[in-house]
């Protein structure tokens, strides 16, 4: 019969269910024996650095689509465009699919993950139980496969080879912050650790 201190998990990489103690104790973190991926980490550095990352990530955000991807300049002609613009473009050009999966994929999802990280990290790293805490962490679970930017990137990198013949490109600002989002994003990803935000999620509602 399993102890009531021990409860049960699966390893996220190799499938393994263990028994993991309720309570680690001094143990900072507790690893698969198979695979050797980290199943708890008691401390809140994760908490923190998942949190700092995140905002790092909605800033990277905002820049990203303020400022042009790319600049154009063709027989004295400078044109540049940053991503939601380049969506009304296609959109204009008969193109609405392409526009939708640009929006889709580049915009709206990379935001929907990012606002609902901060939703959820930064009401408990103040000792709070954000409302709707269930809810907005599949949320995050269903809107991190949409994320597409690198493909976006891949996309604009092929443009850029097959322009330079042609015109003088020049990347602008806006390309410079996806290649940052894509990092950030990344390093939010490996912080974010779904079992410790519901211990802390489940401390918070006992506490209020």
């Amino acid at each position: 019969m399993r102890s009531e201190t021990e409860r049960t998990t699966a390893c996220h990489d190799c499938d393994l269910l263990l028994q993991l103690p309720a309570s680690a104790g001094d143990r900072a973190c507790i690893h698969c024996p198979r695979c050797g991926a980290l199943l708890h980490e008691q401390s809140d550095q994760a908490l923190h650095a998942g949190t700092a990352l995140a905002l790092a990530g909605m800033l990277t955000f905002v820049i990203a689509n303020s400022y042009p991807v790319l600049v154009l300049e063709i027989a004295g002609n400078r044109n540049a465009a940053t991503l939601w613009q380049t969506a009304l473009a296609l959109q204009r050009q008969g193109m609405a699919e392409v526009a939708l999966l640009v929006l889709f994929t580049g915009i709206v999802m990379p935001a929907l993950e990012l606002a609902s990280m901060l939703y959820l990290l930064l009401p408990l790293q103040l000792g709070r139980a954000p409302p709707g805490f269930p809810v907005v962490m599949r949320l995050r679970q269903l809107a991190r496969p949409w994320c597409m930017v690198e493909v976006f990137l891949l996309g604009v990198l092929v443009s850029l080879v097959k322009l330079v013949h042609l015109a003088s490109v020049r990347p602008g600002i806006g390309l410079w912050a996806f290649f940052g989002l894509i990092v950030l994003m990344a390093a939010c990803a490996s912080r974010f650790r779904p079992v410790q935000l519901w211990e802390r999620y489940q401390a918070c509602r006992i506490m209020e």
